[in-house]
């Protein structure tokens, strides 16, 4: 397909491609008696040579992509896919098929990636508990191809705000993983308990003072802070805030879990930059690590290693307008 035209409109018109060496009954024959083995896919992307950060560990992107079907009423399992549309703060709701991308990142000023796997989103999913399996499916097999192995640097996992990264760490706990995730600028979180004061009595606490995004007296000192000069935001700083956690309660996701909910500590990083390429005004970014006592050189390396989740953008536009177009007359169920 890569080889005929920009759509392809029949099987005999891909008959007729130079590259192609058999007969158009071929085509038939194949779409009759053939089948794809997405799992022999899944592994194979698995074994081929990866790109890698600078550092040399893997550097995982995922974020979840909507192929719009507005017009297709008989489509099994369509939901309402948030696009942008004219305008500040214009939202739009259209049919479609969301799906979960998991792409590997390189370092230097390539935006090629390398996808891992793509899984589609049915009516009620929730994308924190399908990204965590899918993130374990494919850790597994990175572990399987000796992509990882023991004394390697933890993969590391970089995601938008949609995600709720505190959650996706908890549920690949026991992985070599690190999630990176960027989060709204209206969230609260809480400090970790100071040390308990001799002869004080009652229930121990389980979380500090609160620490507000938007209200800067509740901040205190950072742990860590970076300034670096960029060749397109100008000057960044960026400060990190050791051992923050989310308040958990036994609601939406958390409804059915233990008694005594976890306790998900983590680093906050505070990113902001002189300007932005487009001229407009930038606006501070929060990130949430799931690692602790963060050094100078963790908070610039992790900073920059989320500005690179943005090659996976590219991915999906490539998709979207260079490869989709040519499926527009081939529907598969999955």
């Amino acid at each position: 397909m890569r080889c005929c035209a920009p759509t392809v409109r029949s099987l005999v018109e891909l008959s007729l491609v130079g590259e192609h060496r058999r007969g158009h009954g071929a085509l038939y024959d194949a779409l009759a008696c053939g089948r794809l083995d997405i799992d022999r896919l899944r592994t194979a992307l698995a074994g081929v040579p990866l790109l890698r950060a600078a550092d040399g560990r893997l550097v995982l992107a995922v974020d979840i992509t909507c192929w719009l079907r507005p017009d297709a009423h008989t489509s099994p399992q369509r939901v309402l896919c948030h696009t942008y549309g004219r305008g500040k703060d214009q939202t739009i709701m259209i049919p479609g098929w969301p799906y979960s991308m998991v792409v590997a990142l390189e370092a230097g000023r390539s935006s090629w990636t390398a996808p891992l796997d793509a899984v589609r989103l049915a009516p009620g999913d929730d994308a924190a508990t399908v990204t965590a399996g899918q993130l374990r499916d494919i850790v597994g097999r990175l572990i399987t191809a000796g992509q990882w192995q023991v004394g390697d640097l933890e993969i590391l996992v970089v995601a938008d705000a949609g995600y709720d990264a505190p959650r996706v760490a908890f549920l690949l706990r026991d992985l070599p993983v690190q999630i990176l995730a960027r989060m709204r600028s209206d969230r609260v979180l809480r400090r970790a308990v100071p040390a308990r004061q001799p002869g004080t009595i009652g229930r121990p606490r389980r979380h500090g003072d609160e620490f507000v995004f938007g209200d800067p007296t509740t901040w205190g000192e950072p742990d860590a802070a970076t300034v670096a000069d960029t060749r397109l935001y100008g000057t960044a700083w960026a400060r990190a805030w050791d051992r923050l956690h989310p308040r958990l309660t036994h609601r939406s996701a958390w409804t059915a879990a233990a008694k005594v909910l976890p306790v998900i500590e983590g680093t906050v990083i505070r990113l902001e930059v002189e300007h932005l390429p487009s001229g407009a005004t930038p606006k501070p970014v929060w990130l949430w690590w799931s690692g602790v006592d963060a050094t100078s050189a963790d908070v610039d390396r992790l900073w920059q290693t989320f500005l690179r989740r943005f090659d996976i953008e590219h991915t999906f536009r490539l998709f979207k307008q260079t490869v989709l177009p040519k499926l527009t007359n081939v529907r598969p169920r999955q």
